[in-house]
């Protein structure tokens, strides 16, 4: 029996999407949602750009988006895909001549920004492109990037324009026969984006890509980008997601995949329940969960830890955990394994120990998994 019938609150019913391909990466359908981000570096700069590329895939990037601003950038493509260990997308804007280059250097989808890549004529040469090199394309729009008859029409960037805008573009894509395609309806404001992306999952069965663009720094950025992702999922709106974040790419990822591990539509590595810690506590909370984030951040396994101060929450957190520790007295707290008593440890041994226990329950759960870990998402 599963978790989710016994729980019916804890369902997202996923929107009704069709399935496209971004590469050998499944989007749409019954596909896990994927977790993008996009490179910093200069394109041009292969040898960064792809060590940036290895940080992301590393830390669980899905599907990687890459700036091609110039001719030296489609130029550079051609070595970066064949480095790269996921499916690249090249971010096209003004010139459509660089969304052909960037197909024939083996972009696995374009992003296009129909409010800057030019007429429509233009657009089907990019789509012939696409075509002739098993390329799928995404449709960005953007509030900040609308065509300026539709600004004239609404007079703002508004949910409505942003919905024309992409159903315009949707047209042109399949009047040419042309159907892998992804769509989004970024805006930095959270209200305007989750409307639109709403009433965008109403008019079209395209996987849908969200964001919330420009969303900010490190802090502020998580936080606004939860808000919106986070309300949008919840209703069973996306296919894959991007954290916008005026950070490193990496961070991105992983805020993306805390999003979807909250609410359980991904499970990649360690959850760790803790809490804030208060003068209960009986061992440095804080320091420790850093430390043990540190430690841990290589584990891929989905499983989950509980580090709790005090006995006040511990013992009860534990239950629901594969490993847990619950501070005690005396400079010594509790090990649970399995939501049960297991042994009593002392706190100056705490991380290593911990590490010790959670690396050998992912080799565990590794073992028993087939095929492998992402059958688990």
């Amino acid at each position: 029996m599963s978790l989710n019938s016994v729980r019916p609150w804890r369902n997202i019913y996923r929107r009704e999407s069709r399935k496209i391909h971004v590469g050998s990466v499944a989007v749409g359908g019954d596909a896990p949602i994927s977790v993008q981000t996009m490179t910093n570096t200069l394109t041009h700069d292969v040898k960064a750009t792809i060590a940036q590329i290895e940080a992301c895939a590393e830390a669980g990037a899905d599907i990687v988006r890459v700036s091609c601003p110039d001719e030296a950038s489609t130029a550079a493509m051609k070595e970066i895909v064949r480095e790269s260990p996921v499916p690249l997308v090249a971010d096209i804007h003004f010139h459509y001549k660089r969304g052909i280059e960037a197909a024939e250097a083996g972009a696995a989808c374009l992003r296009i920004n129909p409010g800057n890549i030019g007429a429509p004529e233009r657009v089907r040469e990019v789509i012939k492109a696409a075509r002739d090199n098993n390329c799928s394309i995404r449709i960005g729009v953007n509030a900040g990037s609308l065509e300026k008859h539709l600004l004239e029409k609404y007079a703002e960037p508004c949910p409505e324009a942003m919905i024309e805008s992409g159903l315009s573009h949707i047209k042109i894509l399949e009047d040419n026969d042309f159907h892998e395609f992804k769509i989004s309806v970024k805006a930095s404001d959270v209200f305007l984006a989750s409307a639109a992306y709403q009433g965008l999952a109403e008019a079209t069965d395209a996987p849908i890509h969200l964001g919330i663009t420009e969303a900010g720094g490190l802090t502020s950025g998580t936080i606004k980008s939860a808000i919106g992702l986070g309300n949008l999922l919840w209703m069973g709106i996306g296919d894959t997601l991007r954290v916008s974040l005026s950070a490193d790419p990496v961070e991105e990822v992983k805020a993306g995949f805390e999003i979807l591990k909250a609410l359980g539509l991904r499970h990649r590595g360690v959850n760790i329940i803790s809490c804030p810690s208060c003068a209960r506590q009986g061992f440095d909370v804080i320091k420790t969960v850093s430390q043990l984030e540190d430690r841990l951040a290589h584990i891929r396994t989905p499983m989950s830890l509980s580090i709790i101060g005090c006995v006040v929450n511990g013992p009860g957190e534990a239950l629901m955990t594969d490993v847990g520790f619950t501070g005690g007295g005396a400079g010594h707290g509790m090990v649970y394994l399995a939501g049960k008593q297991d042994h009593r440890l002392d706190n100056d041994k705490l991380v290593d120990h911990i590490v010790e226990l959670v690396e050998k329950k992912a080799e565990e759960i590794e073992a028993q998994e087939v095929p492998g870990i992402e059958a688990a998402e």
